[in-house]
């Protein structure tokens, strides 16, 4: 039997009870990938659940990236990964063109960074959650990571989050990476109908609030499952450690955060209908106490329940309420 056989026998394997194992769509986007590509490949092969599809959108690499690609499709067989070309017009819009692919269908859907590394478990975890609610209900799970330098030595975590996640702190917070998201069929559904031209700051951020804001269900797992490398490369960093937050207080005087809000705010208004109506309360609100005067607007975020996940982060919310900078 060759590698490749072997890897497609598992595409079609059962559990004990007789039961089909749910299948995975993995989407990887890449760019000028092969410093650290091999490793976060083998992780794939790696993993505990193993009925996985790979699906990859490569945008325009220069370096060896689709090579080394072809040689991991030789390995698995090709029925196992799908190599494809990018949008090219940046990171949001390569994860949403492969989220709202038509010609991919699977039971869950992975996102993936090219220069992670995930652990054994963390498809068969992140399903263990998902395969729990029903299908008809959107569902994404998310959780902390573990941080590793170049060299892959362990130097940190991502803040762990302990608050229930909720459509309130999604309108001010993205509390899991897109490289942590797995979700099921009815939230893919609600990506592919906003389509891949949203413009939001961040596709991570654009799944919880949408998937959140329209009753989903979320789950954090503070339990790091994936090690997210930290380089000079990085378009995203941990946002580990008080240098770090300080380091993204200029954002706010910039007016940053406050345009980042204004995308958010106009691609949910395009898919409003979706919300709950205890969300859509909320949204309305929180869109008013934006445009407010001081004292109107501190009691409207109120009212909102808009929140952060840590002290420093509800202070530094406080802030920008403050300075309208919201």
């Amino acid at each position: 039997m060759t590698v490749s056989d072997q890897h497609f026998d598992t595409d079609h394997a059962v559990q004990a009870a007789g039961e089909p194992v749910a299948n995975v769509a993995i989407l990887l986007c890449t760019y000028n990938g092969t410093s650290f590509l091999a490793e976060q490949l083998e992780s794939f092969r790696r993993q505990t659940h193993p009925n996985w599809t790979l699906y990859v959108s490569d945008d325009g690499s220069q370096d060896g990236t689709q090579e080394m690609l072809q040689t991991f499709r030789i390995t698995m067989g090709a029925q196992r990964v799908h190599i494809s070309e990018g949008p090219k017009r940046g990171f949001v819009a390569n994860f949403l063109s492969l989220a709202c692919r038509s010609d991919i269908s699977a039971d869950f859907y992975a996102w993936s960074d090219q220069d992670d590394i995930w652990k054994d478990a963390k498809l068969e975890k992140a399903i263990t959650w998902l395969q729990n609610v029903p299908a008809d209900i959107p569902a994404l799970y998310c959780g902390r990571t573990e941080l590793i330098g170049e060299s892959g030595a362990s130097c940190g975590y991502s803040p762990r989050f302990r608050l229930p996640p909720h459509f309130s702190n999604a309108l001010v917070q993205s509390i899991g990476g897109g490289n942590t998201m797995v979700f099921n069929r009815a939230a893919r559904n609600l990506l592919l109908e906003a389509g891949d031209r949203v413009d939001a700051p961040c596709h991570d951020w654009w799944a919880y609030v949408l998937i959140s804001g329209a009753g989903g269900k979320v789950h954090y797992d503070p339990e790091p499952m994936l090690l997210y490398r930290q380089h000079d490369e990085n378009l995203i960093g941990g946002n580990s450690g008080w240098v770090a937050r300080l380091g993204r207080l200029p954002l706010i005087f910039q007016g940053s955060f406050c345009r980042w809000n204004d995308q958010i705010i106009h691609e949910l208004e395009a898919m409003s209908h979706r919300l709950s109506p205890e969300n859509k309360v909320t949204f309305g609100r929180f869109k008013k106490a934006r445009k407010q005067k001081l004292f109107p607007r501190i009691l409207g975020f109120q009212r909102a329940g808009i929140h952060r996940q840590t002290l420093f982060g509800n202070l530094g919310l406080i802030l920008v309420v403050l300075l309208k900078k919201i």
